[in-house]
């Protein structure tokens, strides 16, 4: 199956869209890539949906790329003895360690890793932001605060800290336990929350030991302070912009999607843009204007995938929203502006082979009007760096790993196909012709790009471009 667009649509799945008819509804309605939420999903859910999907991509014959997302810390209060409080702006207010129902004055905070890394002017956020404490004094057993936006605080609410970068590791034993067992399914993406400093990506990489590709969500503003280094350890990033909207002004978050975006792709790593791109279609079965405008901005900056959340997982119209973001995609990707947008965005080719002859081959495909960009690769990189470039062109990856197929499921504009590696150098313009026509990118004559590596099979050698005619095998 052919899509008519570069980027990538993210199913996640859930209580609506958890049946083989579903899946492949979804699927077939424009989903490239499966979501698998673990802070909703037991692991013997996840087992069956993962066999569900594999079930799928049999069927279709396309390589589909699961993504797990690992829950990640989770940071609440206690109880209260009336349930619920009114905290008004200007009280005094106080979490501490003493483990009993709280009141108007103070309440339990049962996470001993808050008392030591938070400090005087510090803020803290409740209940999804809806209110807000500056910290006035802090020790290891009790944090003093002021009431800057009071309002309805009840048991149990979230506690978020914008300003402090925590102690603590990004995988829970929760986490850990969810990441081996993944691993042990041949999962493709592991999506990290909480991610605050480089060594976090480190750590989980150290797990996965090339197992599963790692994406970093950019949901902290710590993370921020070490983009450059996160996005350099990680093999793609997250725009996580709900937490990112509760952890800062939200009006700094449309920039912060440019900037994370575009951060990026100058380095040929793969974004996702997620949360709440299509929020009203959990209930009705079309957008907003605005949330129309809002997925095509992503579009436009050439994110590599548009996500869904609870718009495909417990929505009442999943398929629908599936297909509306797949509509909207291709709409943009039509749009002359468009092109002029993703052109005038693109990054200068690091000095290297590799990304010297994947801008060949761009220049090469626009100037020449080639049919296709054929690439050969085996461990993804050679993918990676020709969809660095946002052809105009189409591109087909070749490789015989059904992992790297399936990570690359993900990236902008690349097609996989999964098939055999080369003989020789005719097989290889042989079978880059023959495939590009019967994937429907070519007719018989046409010309096309083909991307490799000399000698054959070589991981990373990049370092052939040649331009063949498309033909039919005879």
């Amino acid at each position: 199956m052919k899509r008519e667009r570069r980027v990538k649509v993210v199913a996640t799945l859930g209580p609506a869209s958890n049946t083989s008819e579903t899946i492949t509804a979804l699927f077939e309605a424009g989903a490239d890539v499966f979501r698998i939420n673990m802070s909703h999903t037991p692991q013997d859910e996840l087992k069956r949906l993962h066999a569900v999907i594999r079930d799928v991509e049999k069927t279709v014959g396309r390589p589909i790329s699961v993504l797990v997302d690992l829950q990640g810390p989770k940071f609440r209060i206690g109880t209260f003895k009336d349930e619920r409080i009114e905290l008004r702006h200007g009280d005094a207010f106080t979490l501490d360690t003493k483990d009993r129902p709280g009141d108007q004055k103070r309440v339990f905070l049962p996470h001993p890793e808050i008392f030591e890394g938070v400090s005087k002017g510090d803020r803290l956020l409740l209940n999804d932001g809806r209110q807000e404490l500056l910290v006035t004094a802090a020790s290891k057993t009790t944090i003093k605060t002021k009431v800057v936006h009071g309002g309805e605080l009840s048991d149990r609410k979230g506690v978020s800290l914008p300003d402090t970068i925590l102690p603590v590791t990004p995988l829970t034993p929760k986490d850990r336990s969810d990441l081996e067992y993944a691993l042990n399914l041949d999962i493709d993406w592991i999506a990290l929350s909480f991610v605050q400093r480089p060594d976090d990506i480190a750590e989980c990489r150290k797990i996965t030991a090339g197992k599963a590709a790692i994406m970093a969500k950019i949901e902290k503003p710590a993370a921020l302070k070490n983009l450059d280094e996160i996005i350099e350890q990680s093999d793609g990033i997250m725009v996580a912009r709900g937490d990112l909207g509760v952890e800062l002004p939200i009006e700094q978050v449309p920039g912060l999607q440019k900037r994370l975006t575009r951060a990026a792709r100058r380095t040929g790593t793969p974004v996702v843009v997620a949360t709440q791109m299509l929020e009203s279609m959990i209930e009705a079965p079309v957008p907003t204007r605005a949330e129309v405008s809002d997925v095509s901005t992503a579009v436009f900056e050439g994110a590599d995938a548009i996500m869904l959340s609870a718009e495909s997982a417990m929505g009442t119209y999943p398929d629908r929203a599936v297909a509306m973001m797949d509509k909207i995609a291709r709409e943009v990707e039509q749009d002359p502006y468009y092109t002029q947008t993703i052109h005038a965005q693109r990054p200068q080719p690091e000095p290297t082979t590799a990304d010297a002859i994947s801008a060949a081959a761009r220049s090469a495909a626009e100037t020449l009007n080639l049919a296709a960009i054929v690439c050969y690769t085996s461990t993804g990189s050679t993918g990676l760096r020709a969809a660095r470039e946002r052809p105009e062109t189409p591109i087909i990856a070749l490789t015989p790993i059904p992992a790297t197929g399936r990570r690359l499921a993900l990236v902008w504009g690349i097609h996989c196909v999964l098939t055999a590696d080369a003989r020789d150098q005719d097989d290889m313009v042989d079978r880059a012709a023959r495939i590009s026509i019967e994937e429907g990118f070519a007719a018989a004559n046409e010309r096309i790009a083909i991307m490799a590596g000399l000698p054959l099979g070589t991981p990373g050698a990049t370092n052939m471009l040649r331009i063949a005619h498309a033909m039919r095998p005879r």
